[in-house]
């Protein structure tokens, strides 16, 4: 018989949780924040404070929290096929029926006709190891078994599993690790407010960018490099727009070398940024995209690798002579997972979730500005639909950083989670992003400001001490 533990929630979870990229000696210290109820942005902790989560937990709740019409069918999913694999061509109609309707998505409101096959699997970091494998795999069948290497960049965030740790390049994560793999290179971060030079137009800071890609291309040898992957706004590195023209250029660079593209919509994908996929807005053309959070809305783990037509045709022209594609998980092509897909997408469709992102998070943006945008300390404003990122300088006239040690942006997170909103500080440089779900409203976007722009004043003073730090 288990023993009865006279224990706190809190003490509990300190006592039998390792918790994911959390500081140890901090949880020790201070203890877990437990959430306990949410319905559409809003959260609710062990208080009973109301929080806004302009987070959306990690960028996924697309549709809001408590959708009892996803519950639902979540239900109706796990009394009639509670599980079943899709190794060795079984199948089941959920997850049919969202592969085919994810696909028509790309096809029709991302132009992306040449998108043809999905492989499952149940989070970000697992696709991007997928991708990883896959694209070695498909070098080797095509008889180019030495184009092995890939290129990400610094400040991109592509998971945390082994080879998907390695392609991000946010040094933090890499610490004690022993990442990167060999292989696996990293070009510069293409944030043209922080990174361009004095004087340098974004014209020329992107005409940079690409001879540094174009050059390492040459020095390694297009023959080594495999593909390139991006995400089409960097999300965790601090909601940085790529800069004018980088994008089409760089694929342009990608396709004289035969280097596959791989386009991470991790975070941009299902209607985050105004539009179902950054593969539309910004008319690319991968040859591999990788999904997961807002495809369920987090509502269940599942995610997606989107293989180009060109690469299905290399794998299965292949498969008389290497037999089986020995990839997968048991939880790849999990029925309740369709299920729970099929009911977001019914959700986001119903509601136009994708045009409010479009609507609301312009609002947003110039509620934000008319806010905070003459601080001392706030640098700039940035973002597409709702995903906003807001960068803190400590000089805005030389725009000078603060110091990494300042932490001044997890200063002004924490004085806007004393405000009501959770905005989350993140790792790369100093800025809070704002991704807040879906269904947010223009009344509930004015009330996040107002909380924020709260949060900012309180952190002022902290700030001011912060920025003479050398």
């Amino acid at each position: 018989m288990t023993a009865v533990r006279n224990l706190s929630l809190e003490d509990m979870d300190r006592a039998s949780i390792f918790h994911p990229v959390t500081s140890i000696a901090d949880h020790l210290e201070r203890g877990p924040v437990i959430m306990s109820d949410a319905r559409g942005v809003r959260v609710k902790d062990q208080h009973g404070r109301d929080l806004i989560d302009c987070s959306s937990g990690l960028w996924c709740v697309n549709v809001g929290y408590g959708r009892s019409e996803i519950a639902q069918a979540a239900a109706r999913e796990i009394e009639n096929l509670s599980y079943h694999h899709i190794f060795g061509s079984t199948s089941n109609e959920p997850i049919i029926r969202l592969a085919d309707r994810v696909l028509q998505l790309f096809h029709e409101q991302a132009g992306a006709r040449h998108l043809s096959k999905m492989f499952f699997g149940t989070s970000g970091s697992d696709a991007n190891d997928t991708n990883f494998k896959l694209v070695r795999y498909y070098n080797n069948l095509r008889g180019k078994p030495e184009k092995k290497k890939f290129i990400s960049r610094v400040g991109g965030y592509h998971g945390l599993t082994y080879a998907a740790a390695s392609l991000t390049g946010i040094e933090a994560y890499h610490k004690a690790f022993d990442v990167p793999l060999p292989g696996v290179m990293h070009v510069s971060c293409p944030h043209f407010y922080r990174f361009g030079r004095p004087g340098e137009t974004e014209a020329a800071f992107t005409d940079r960018m690409i001879a540094e890609l174009e050059a390492l291309i040459a020095r390694e040898g297009a023959e080594t490099i495999a593909a390139f992957i991006a995400e089409p706004i960097m999300g965790t590195g601090g909601v940085l727009m790529p800069p004018a023209g980088y994008l089409d250029r760089v694929q342009e660079v990608l396709r004289r070398n035969d280097i596959l593209f791989i386009a991470d919509e991790v975070i941009t994908g299902f209607g985050r940024l105004g539009s179902w996929f950054a593969t539309g807005l910004y008319g690319l053309k991968p040859d591999i995209v990788t999904l997961a959070k807002g495809i369920t809305s987090a509502y269940f783990p599942l995610s997606a690798s989107v293989i180009s037509e060109d690469i299905w045709e290399v794998l299965k022209d292949a498969s008389p002579e290497y037999g089986p594609v020995m990839h997968g998980f048991t939880y790849s092509g999990h029925p309740v997972g369709g299920a729970v897909g099929m009911a977001n997408l019914d959700v986001m469709e119903r509601e136009g979730l994708v045009a409010n992102a479009a609507e609301v998070g312009a609002y947003f943006m110039r509620a934000l500005r008319e806010r905070i945008a003459d601080h001392p300390f706030v640098g700039d404003i940035r973002g597409e639909g709702l995903m906003v990122g807001v960068e803190f300088i400590a000089d805005k006239g030389a725009r000078r950083p603060f110091a990494p040690a300042a932490k001044a942006h997890r200063v002004v997170a924490a004085r806007a989670h004393e405000a009501g909103v959770l905005a989350r500080a993140l790792p790369f440089i100093e800025v809070t992003s704002f991704s807040p779900p879906l269904c947010m409203t223009a009344a509930e976007a004015d009330e996040t400001v107002d909380r924020y722009g709260r949060g900012l004043d309180a952190a002022t003073a902290e700030l001011e001490r912060l920025a003479e730090m050398p």
